[in-house]
């Protein structure tokens, strides 16, 4: 028996306009682009889905939901379990140039994954956010290899 778990990112501001960081994630062929050549192997992607190899798993992932520069919806779509995943791009309260994001992450988890991913799904959402606001900025993301960049 699985339980409905709600996994909140942290908000943070990204120095893009909601519509430009919206329009970087509504075709998941944009994913593909961002991998590391030796990462791309096994990913397929169209504009609504993507599947991926991940450690001996194959993990897809569908829109199911595009509500134009404010929110994407995503669902498994054969994953060895069920979860959705919102993205917000609200404006800035402050700038409307940039962009409130958050990632809410809704995933139903039997114990044993709940006690193993429970931490790290929360630190991962966390990661990704902190790396778009880097990004945005014009830094490299903490912990990343510049040398993993596909070369131009």
């Amino acid at each position: 028996n699985s339980m409905a778990v709600e996994i909140q990112s942290k908000k943070a501001i990204v120095s893009k306009a909601p519509y430009e960081l919206y329009m970087g994630f509504v075709d998941m062929r944009n994913f593909v682009r961002f991998l590391p050549e030796e990462k791309r192997q096994g990913v397929e992607a169209d504009y609504d889905t993507i599947k991926a190899e991940v450690q001996g798993f194959t993990i897809g992932v569908k829109v199911v939901e595009r509500v134009p520069y404010s929110r994407i919806v995503f669902q498994d779509d054969g994953a060895p379990f069920q979860f959705e995943l919102v993205l917000f791009f609200n404006p800035a309260p402050a700038d409307p140039y940039k962009t409130e994001f958050q990632i809410i992450l809704e995933a139903e988890l039997n114990f044993m994954m709940k006690t193993i991913l429970g931490g790290k799904l929360k630190d991962a959402l966390d990661k990704v956010v902190d790396s778009l606001v880097a990004v945005s900025e014009g830094r490299m993301p903490e912990g990343f290899d510049p040398s993993m960049m596909p070369k131009a």
